[in-house]
């Protein structure tokens, strides 16, 4: 399917010789930046859990786990990346310090860190060696550094800020480009807190958060993506369970969704057709029932068939998906996890093989201007710079599509053109049988990507009817499986 990377906006288009010059619609704001646009075009990241929790059974340490406790027997973070990429995950990124304290990489500014391990005598330092796997497989590193310690005895007090400040420092600055910085929105509890023991809470300013974003962007020239609940780059989907709602909107009001008013994570998940900020949303999910590996839970491992659904109901709803792949106590992707990559990876390419509209014949009820740099064969070019576009008043619109002999469909695929904003609001797709159509999907918004599975139909003619827009209609692509 067509990937949606980069695009530049297109002030003036001249469709052939001798026709009067169009202008392109104009933005409708809020827009991505292209950072944003860089992250939605990868589709599928990877979380890879993996600290002292591994070996202690635990989701959530309490801070006062042994050092010693870490030692994986056989680690490699390029079998990790490897099996990534083979999936199709363009990112992995890595748990440098989850909620416990305990730092992966040999940390000045602590000894609760893996220099206190027997792991490589003291010498060794994961998130080293998982930055140089990806650097080696081509697949891009993230770093996932928890605001809340449970070990540290400052934490909940000023001084923390300096020490989280200053380890976000070494991670940044040391271990090479990043492509995404991830902030957990879990925060204040009970923990060993330097042995006090107790429960601390901390305020929604406690830790300074734009100053803090601002020292991460200065640390590396390179762009990369910032997630918390509510941004500044893009948000939480408001679950763990690998959806995001049909009705997804790129645009929230941050505001709102600090207020964690009721309703909060459905807010979240569904986002604000007038939101003020353009955040969209990633959907974190484990492929086990935990974060961390846990002996017991390898026959509760996902199967393939529920990673595609997740694959549907995630990416195929707009989001970029977060699975989380958990190294067991070696160092290593389980086996069945593996194995259940893998046909996650073989059900795409099946689903996926044959794109039915790119030799179909494509109309439209209407396009810009009369104007060929916006007709209906931009639908179908695969051409990430160039869509169908209505005139301003036209708010609605319908795509023709004619296979030109009966055919088994199963999924229609839609793509707007971000770089102008999220415009679609309602659509519905019809297929011809005998002298009728009939209605197989009644949908809301598209966005980057939105994958229509409908029950298996044989058809030689598809029409799909935008009903609603925030503006006129800007589809960079469509796509027949």
């Amino acid at each position: 399917m067509k990937k949606l990377l980069t695009y530049p906006l297109l002030f003036f288009s001249l469709a052939t010789f001798g026709q009067k010059a169009v202008a392109p619609p104009r933005p409708l704001l809020p827009i991505p930046n292209q950072r944003q646009l860089d992250w939605m075009g990868m589709e599928m990241n990877a979380f890879v859990h993996f600290t002292i929790n591994t070996f202690t059974d635990l989701e959530w340490g309490n801070g006062d786990e042994a050092e010693s406790v870490f030692n994986p027997s056989a680690p490699d973070p390029v079998q990790w990346a490897t099996v990534l990429k083979q999936a199709g995950f363009k990112g992995l990124i890595f748990t440098c310090k989850h909620h416990d304290g305990f730092c992966l990489w040999p940390s000045k500014y602590t000894e609760h860190s893996i220099k206190k391990s027997p792991y490589k005598n003291g010498n060794g330092d994961m998130v080293r060696e998982t930055s140089d796997a990806c650097k080696k497989t081509g697949v891009k590193f993230g770093i996932y550094l928890s605001p809340w310690d449970r070990n540290r005895a400052d934490y909940a007090k000023p001084g923390y800020i300096t020490y989280y400040r200053n380890q976000l420092t070494e991670l940044i600055t040391n271990y090479g480009p990043i492509f995404e910085l991830w902030f957990d929105g879990a925060n204040g509890g009970t923990g060993y807190y330097g042995g006090a023991r107790e429960k601390r809470t901390i305020s929604a300013s406690y830790y300074d958060w734009p100053n803090t974003v601002k020292l991460a962007r200065k640390l590396q020239s390179k762009e990369f993506i910032i997630f918390s609940d509510n941004g500044p780059d893009i948000r939480w989907v408001g679950n763990e369970e690998g959806w995001v709602g049909k009705t997804n909107w790129y645009m929230i009001d941050p505001d709102s969704a600090l207020t964690r008013r009721p309703g909060y994570e459905k807010l979240l998940g569904s986002g604000m057709e007038n939101g003020s900020h353009w955040i969209p949303s990633e959907v974190d999910v484990s492929i086990r029932p935990g974060w961390f590996y846990h002996a017991l839970e390898d026959s509760k491992v996902k199967t393939p068939e529920q990673l595609f659904d997740i694959y549907l109901n995630s990416v195929g709803r707009g989001a970029v998906l977060l699975l989380n792949v958990p190294p067991d106590r070696r160092g290593l992707f389980h086996e069945n996890d593996v194995k259940a990559l893998q046909g996650f990876r073989q059900l795409i390419d099946r689903e996926f093989k044959s794109n039915l509209a790119a030799k179909a014949t494509i109309t439209v009820s209407s396009f810009r201007g009369k104007s060929r740099a916006f007709d209906a064969t931009k639908l179908t070019d695969n051409n990430a710079d160039t869509y169908w576009a209505t005139n301003n008043n036209i708010t609605s619109g319908t795509i023709m599509i004619d296979l030109k002999k009966e055919q088994t469909i199963k999924y229609v695929v839609l793509h707007e053109y971000l770089k102008l904003g999220q415009r679609v609001k309602a659509f519905n797709i019809e297929v011809k049988k005998g002298n009728d159509w009939i209605k197989v999907a009644n949908e809301t918004t598209i966005g980057y990507k939105r994958i229509i599975k409908i029950n298996p139909v044989q058809t030689d003619k598809i029409r799909v009817n935008i009903t609603a827009s925030r503006g006129c209609l800007t589809i960079s692509e469509i796509e027949v499986f």
